[in-house]
């Protein structure tokens, strides 16, 4: 999945970087403390600590704020090998995204769990992967029960996670934001299994990936060579409108291509597939923005030189790939 956001990274999306880096120099630090203030939060892990701060890595120069060059060989490279599964072993993509889903899914748990959230880690992994894998055999009915069933195991395992003769501490907030990150990732996740399983799924699920690359690469070109206006200041501050219009110019574009010369139907459904997609990986590139930013941190992770974490590529894709299910599903 947003290994589908390979060419740009998902900041680049609507034409511009993700927000400044906070977890980097002193400097860094007390820049997000006064965003936080400005914003009316405070970071969920406490006010920023200047004195823990480390090192900032050096800057590429890229005005996306990444190291670009292992950026694009990084997307490139993957980009070309879920390529290469979907068009010749697509059911082999069903385990590499639940891969993807599971790192995801622990990136953002040790985050939390950084800041004092205790969401339950080895619930919410296993009963994500469920969510993910019981799509295969049992379709939207078995995503839907695997979730209602890791939502109750997950609100048991934190009531009782001290045992039984001590109260468990922030349990209401611990629990609801173990939910909204079971269904941020694994649920919404699970959308691109039931994509892949219906006819021609993998090229569905090849249509909305491309898709999404085509809004970042028209993000971030339009963004770099024209942004001026900023889109929503507060939560990603150089993002801009005109990066939001690039998005949708190549978006649009990639889908009539798309879904006449891959899916052969109607070249309106590609108009309409576009213009949503760009509207929900916005949205989903700025959820993301705004919870690293109550968190105090910049990336969710490191493990791919130049995008961060697994699921600083997926923000984007997460939410496209459920669009791409509801579009596809009803209009082919």
């Amino acid at each position: 999945m947003s290994d589908g956001t390979i060419v740009a990274e998902n900041a680049a999306a609507t034409g511009a970087a993700e927000e400044p880096p906070v977890n980097g120099t002193a400097d860094a630090m007390r820049q997000h403390a006064h965003d936080a203030g400005a914003s009316g939060y405070e970071p969920l892990g406490g006010p920023a600590n200047p004195a823990a701060a480390h090192p900032a890595p050096a800057s590429s120069g890229s005005r996306a704020g990444r190291n670009l060059p292992a950026a694009l060989a990084v997307g490139f490279g993957l980009g070309l090998s879920l390529i290469a599964i979907l068009l010749f072993v697509p059911k082999v993509f069903i385990g590499v995204a639940a891969a993807g889903v599971g790192v995801a899914t622990w990136e953002v748990a040790k985050r939390l769990r950084e800041a004092d959230v205790l969401v339950p880690r080895i619930p919410l992994i296993v009963g994500g992967q469920a969510v993910f894998w019981l799509g295969w055999p049992y379709g939207a009915s078995g995503v839907a029960g695997a979730f209602a069933a890791t939502t109750l195991i997950c609100m048991a395992w934190r009531l009782f996670d001290h045992g039984l003769r001590t109260a468990p501490r922030n349990f209401l907030r611990d629990t609801a934001i173990t939910v909204f990150t079971l269904a941020w990732i694994p649920l919404l996740a699970s959308f691109a299994t039931l994509l892949l399983l219906e006819p021609d799924g993998n090229l569905r699920v090849l249509t909305f990936m491309i898709l999404v690359v085509c809004s970042d690469v028209g993000g971030y070109v339009a963004g770099v060579l024209f942004g001026k206006h900023p889109m929503v200041p507060s939560i990603s501050p150089k993002k801009s409108w005109e990066g939001f219009g690039g998005s949708l110019v190549f978006s649009v574009i990639g889908g009539l291509l798309t879904v006449t010369l891959l899916l052969d139907a109607n070249s309106m459904i590609g108009v309409v597939l576009g213009v949503g997609l760009v509207l929900v990986a916005t949205c989903g590139d700025l959820i993301e923005s705004q919870i690293k930013r109550e968190l105090g941190i910049k990336d969710m992770g490191t493990l791919l030189p130049g995008h961060g974490g697994i699921m600083d590529r997926l923000d984007s894709m997460l939410p496209s790939a459920f669009v791409s299910w509801l579009v596809l599903s009803t209009l082919l």
